[in-house]
């Protein structure tokens, strides 16, 4: 069943410095129930204010959305729903704690704006305490709780109402990296036991790959590919979501007579496949672990950079004029200034990105 579902939905913002923005650009998806799907991109691609339209706090410019098989935003009929009658369970990057109430009555504040009565309070405020790992916290201040249990409170009290759909933005962005990765396997455990529907916003990739059942990647206010962690890591649909999802290496290349040559270098072609819609210039993708580096096979140079790293061993190696990361295991060894030769293992090809879009990005993170 489609549990959120957004038609067209476009959010226009006008700014006395930068002037018109597009920070939501016809975005069509649909969410499973049951389902974690996160919203990836950098800052200013649109991912947050989709979210707070989701929410209920910022109306569209265009298009309509629908929770639970309900319509709670249609701009062409004026209909908006306010985020109080959504339904929703929120929890943003600042914590949001109230340091003048203890954990009990943090949790318990939903449900009392509900008027509920406080026999189903104690009951309700208990089993999210229990939920969270917050038993026995009940009369402490937020004060005196760690970073990590200051979170838990805020999830505890948007599970409290036993909602359908949570929707989570950079919740985990505040801790430090060792707590964040135990946030994030206790937030799905936690999705498995109450079952609800995850929206999930974050910039951290890794993050998202771990916790998300399917992406979303946008880039400037536009949706890029929906899919898999898996399948958008080894299928980027462009050069952005390679570069975005794990380590990326690029190289400029140009197609000349049925041979690749990389940028800088006109004479020593490269042992690459060229696929039947090449341009005359394209860029090659690969994964620095994917790449060959071997005695006699492949582009001849040399080593420029050896780092030893904990887990695998990185070189910068010179192709034409430029550079490339290359990764291995510590078995494959060689010096630096080593003669070596390199082999792209699993390419992909993408057309050469203007310099405009690099430009129109680091408008919109000032919007």
């Amino acid at each position: 069943m489609e549990q959120i579902v957004l038609r067209h939905v476009t959010k226009k913002f006008t700014t006395k410095t930068l002037g018109d923005i597009v920070a939501v650009d016809d975005f069509n998806l649909s969410v499973e129930e049951g389902e974690c799907f996160s919203f990836l991109g950098p800052s200013g691609c649109g991912k947050s204010t989709t979210l707070r339209m989701i929410a209920g706090f910022e109306d569209l410019t265009e298009g309509e959305i629908e929770l639970c098989g309900k319509p709670v935003s249609i701009k062409s009929k004026n209909l908006y729903v306010p985020p109080e009658n959504r339904g929703l369970g929120m929890v943003f990057q600042a914590f949001a704690v109230w340091p003048h109430m203890n954990v009990f009555e943090n949790v318990a504040f939903p449900l009392r704006l509900q008027k509920m009565n406080r026999t189903d309070i104690e009951r309700k405020v208990k089993e999210a305490l229990h939920h969270t790992s917050l038993d026995g916290l009940e009369t402490t201040y937020p004060s005196d709780l760690s970073g990590g249990q200051q979170q838990r409170i805020a999830l505890a009290r948007a599970i409290v109402t036993q909602p359908k759909v949570m929707l989570l933005d950079e919740p985990l962005s505040n801790l430090d990296p060792k707590l964040r990765e135990t946030m994030r396997f206790e937030i799905k455990e936690l999705q498995k036991k109450l079952g609800f529907t995850i929206i999930f916003v974050t910039h951290d990739q890794s993050e998202a790959m771990a916790i998300s059942d399917r992406m979303m990647v946008c880039d400037m206010g536009k949706i890029m590919q929906i899919d898999t962690p898996e399948n958008l890591y080894n299928k980027p649909i462009n050069r952005f979501v390679h570069s975005f999802l794990g380590e990326s290496t690029f190289l400029n290349v140009v197609v000349r007579d049925g041979k690749v040559y990389a940028e800088g270098d006109d004479e020593q072609p490269l042992d690459l496949t060229i696929p039947g819609d090449a341009a005359e210039r394209m860029v090659v993708a690969s994964r620095p672990n994917a790449i060959a580096l071997t005695q006699d096979e492949g582009y001849q140079t040399f080593v420029e950079k050896r780092i030893f790293l904990t887990d695998r061993t990185e070189y910068i190696i010179p192709v034409g004029s430029q550079q490339l990361k290359v990764q291995t295991p510590h078995r494959i060894s060689f010096r630096e200034g080593e003669r070596c030769c390199v082999r792209l293992l699993e390419p992909m090809w993408y057309p050469m990105e203007d310099e405009a879009a690099e430009k129109e990005r680091m408008r919109r993170q000032l919007v």
